[in-house]
């Protein structure tokens, strides 16, 4: 399968978050500058990100192309997918149980 995204537009793009979180939490942290550290601590860095947190990424993207999607500029867009990012709806008494919510996608 490939997906193609328009350029200059990285909140489309998960993996640039995945990369994100992989170099903040290993390769920067136990950094010497060989390359030697870099391929012990890559594996390490690869397998620190959890299923959980990409499709986190992954629902956020499918909401920013569906505000672009709607014809939403990039200020409204991001206006939209902040307004219904999931850490407001987190403390919800209302909220719709994980389960259900995962049958909807």
């Amino acid at each position: 399968m490939c997906i193609f995204l328009p350029k200059f537009h990285c909140e489309l793009n998960f993996i640039e978050f995945f990369w994100g979180a992989v170099k903040r939490y290993r390769i920067r942290e136990n950094c010497d500058y060989t390359f030697t550290t870099l391929q012990e601590n890559m594996p390490k860095a690869l397998e620190s990100v959890g299923i959980h947190t990409i499709r986190k990424w992954e629902h956020r993207m499918k909401r920013w192309m569906g505000a672009y999607g709607s014809g939403l500029g990039a200020k409204d867009a991001q206006c939209q997918v902040k307004t219904f990012s999931s850490r407001i709806y987190l403390k919800s008494h209302q909220r719709i149980p994980e389960t259900v919510a995962r049958q909807l996608d």
